[in-house]
């Protein structure tokens, strides 16, 4: 399926609005096309093979968490900032918070999945789940809150008062965190704050001279007109960018074909002008991969993608293979609230895994999914 999808990107060279941005985006999704023959060639991976990359993957996870607490105790010593601690602050805008939660998440359900844990696995887990914690990205906290109670209720095999034992210490974490750590609670009651409430005040980018107020989900979806300090918050700006591919759809004949691969932006500059955003707004892509995929290659892109994750998931369960399962679920949710295939690492984190999950059993007819 993934080779579909590219040769679906490559076929929008013929229709694209934008012939230099879809071939550059081309050379960016090129393993689409690689990744699957790769696998093909190994042949099917054994358990014991998928266990060594999964642990050298999260053992270097782990690593990275180390390295970038201990770079934020640094910081903080030197300027006396808590800010060091938390969201893109801990490991940089360019690197995302949200991608790193992404990795590390991954990383901590291995170490949670092994049967036989060392005192090594529990600590790298802890160290994990610490890291996702400041990382502060909101929807992979709550799914891995999901998944982790889901895992102890319905798959481990220690006894029920460790389960509840584990269960309890590791909610009570999440929870401490949530009311007695500032940043992580301002983060959760200002998105609760901003996308109920009209215009709200926004004193993090804005001042009693140059006042900037926070649109809320009901504005993002119905206000025909904006100014230009407004300030759209997560969830309002992925409301609001599905607003407007919604009225892309009806404006242009993108249905079967979309604007083409990576040509979508211009479009999206054009809706931030004709509603009076503030231009930085017109510089987002489509923060939903289904809208994106849509949007830029049409029905049938977006069909080859919701065919990957509904054979991943139903793969996942048929197996009862919870690293799958936890894969799987994560970016469904996930492709709701970014547009995780737009960066490489993003590609590279999930084909890797899709390929390394359908190439792990040895049957054939699951080989040719790929």
């Amino acid at each position: 399926m993934p080779i579909f999808l590219y040769a679906l990107m490559v076929c929008s060279l013929l229709w694209t609005e934008n012939f230099e941005d879809t071939k550059d985006g081309l050379q960016k999704e090129v393993l689409f096309f690689l990744m699957p023959f790769v696998f093909l060639g190994i042949g099917p991976l054994e358990h014991r093979q998928v266990e060594r990359i999964f642990k050298i993957f999260s053992f270097s996870m782990m690593l990275y968490a180390v390295f970038y607490i201990q770079r934020a105790v640094f910081n903080f010593l030197a300027t006396g900032e808590t800010r060091f601690f938390f969201y893109h602050d801990l490991v940089s805008m360019d690197l995302s918070a949200i991608y790193m939660s992404v990795f590390a998440s991954f990383g901590m359900f291995y170490f949670i999945s092994r049967e036989q844990k060392s005192k090594l696995d529990q600590t790298c887990t802890v160290v994990l789940a610490l890291f996702i914690v400041l990382l502060s990205s909101k929807v992979l906290i709550i799914v891995n809150v999901i998944l982790f109670v889901c895992y102890y209720i319905y798959r481990s095999k220690t006894s029920s008062s460790v389960k509840r034992f584990t269960l309890l210490t590791s909610i009570g974490f999440f929870i401490f965190s949530f009311l007695f750590i500032p940043k992580i609670q301002e983060r959760f009651l200002h998105e609760y704050e901003t996308a109920f409430v009209d215009n709200t005040v926004n004193m993090e980018i804005g001042d009693a001279e140059h006042m900037i107020y926070n649109l809320s989900l009901s504005q993002a979806w119905n206000d025909q007109q904006f100014e230009s300090n407004n300030f759209l918050p997560g969830t309002a700006l992925r409301v609001f960018q599905i607003r407007i591919f919604t009225e892309m759809l009806t404006e242009h004949d993108i249905f079967f074909t979309g604007f083409g691969f990576d040509a979508s932006q211009e479009r999206i500059r054009e809706k931030v002008k004709q509603y009076n955003l503030f231009y930085g707004n017109g510089e987002f892509n489509f923060h939903n991969q289904y809208v994106q995929t849509f949007a830029e290659i049409g029905i049938f892109g977006l069909l080859i993608l919701l065919g990957m994750i509904c054979y991943s998931l139903k793969k996942a369960f048929t197996t009862k293979d919870f690293m799958y399962i936890v894969f799987s679920l994560t970016m469904i949710i996930l492709f709701l609230t970014d547009s995780f295939l737009s960066r490489q690492r993003g590609i590279i984190f999930f084909l890797t895994l899709y390929c390394i999950f359908t190439t792990k059993s040895g049957i054939e007819g699951q080989r040719k999914q790929l």
